[in-house]
C-alpha cells in the first residue's frame, strides 16, 4: 500500500465509523466555517456565473454556502462515505458533490475560486509540495484561492496530524505560479495553547 493510498483510506475510515453522526468527525462544525464567512464578507467577490472548487469538502457547510453566495460549485472529498453524507444532508442542493482525489484530479478542472481549509495540514509532510501543487492547478487564470489553516513557527512543530504548515511550505503555492496578495495570521484559543496560530492567505493567478 503506497502511503496516498494510505492517507485516503484514514480518511475514508473516519466518515465511515463515524457511522452518520457528526460529533465523532473532529473537524465537523455543521456551519460555514467563520474565517471564510469573514472574507467573503471584507472581500465581496463577484461570484456570479462565477465557478469555484471546495477542496477537501467534508460535510459541505462551506460548500452549500458559497453556493447560496452565487457561485457554480464543484466540491469534492477523497471519502466516498463523505461525499454520500453531503448529499444526503442538501438533497436539493446545486453543489455538485464529487468523490475525488488531490493526487489524481481530472485535467480540465480550473475554477474562478478555490477553496482550501485544514486539508493541506491533513495530509503529510513529505508529499506537501505535491498536494500544493495540484491545489494551485486548480485555479484558473485570473482565478482566486483562499487557504486557510495551522502555522507552525518551525518544522519542529510538525509531529502528527494536523501537521501545520510552515510558511516556507506556503510559498510553494508562489512556485506553482501564484501571486500572494495577502497573507494574515489568526488568533485562535483553540490552537493557541499548541503554540501554534491560524493563517489564512489569498492568493491570485
Amino acid at each position: 500500500m503506497t502511503n496516498q493510498q494510505g492517507d485516503q483510506q484514514w480518511f475514508e475510515g473516519v466518515y465511515a465509523n463515524a457511522n452518520q453522526q457528526s460529533t465523532s468527525i473532529p473537524w465537523a462544525d455543521l456551519r460555514p466555517n467563520p474565517f471564510m464567512l469573514e472574507w467573503l464578507e471584507t472581500i465581496e467577490p463577484d461570484t456570479q456565473n462565477k465557478s469555484a472548487v471546495v477542496v477537501g469538502c467534508g460535510l459541505g457547510d462551506d460548500a452549500e454556502e458559497l453556493s447560496l453566495r452565487g457561485y457554480n460549485v464543484t466540491a469534492f472529498d477523497v471519502s466516498a462515505t463523505a461525499v454520500d453524507w453531503c448529499r444526503q444532508r442538501f438533497p436539493n442542493s446545486k453543489v455538485d458533490y464529487v468523490v475525488g482525489d488531490l493526487f489524481n484530479l481530472p485535467k480540465d478542472w480550473q475554477f474562478d475560486f478555490v477553496l482550501e481549509i485544514n486539508t493541506i495540514q491533513a495530509i503529510p509532510v513529505a508529499v506537501r509540495r505535491e498536494v500544493i501543487n495540484a491545489i494551485a492547478g486548480l485555479v484558473a487564470p485570473g482565478g482566486t484561492l483562499l487557504a486557510i489553516g495551522r502555522l507552525a513557527k518551525a518544522a519542529e512543530q510538525q509531529v502528527k496530524r494536523p501537521w501545520p504548515l510552515t510558511r516556507a511550505e506556503l510559498h510553494l503555492f508562489v512556485d506553482a505560479g501564484l501571486t500572494e496578495l495577502r497573507f494574515d495570521t489568526i488568533g485562535d484559543a483553540e490552537i493557541s495553547a499548541l503554540s501554534l496560530v491560524r493563517f489564512q492567505v489569498t492568493y491570485r493567478r
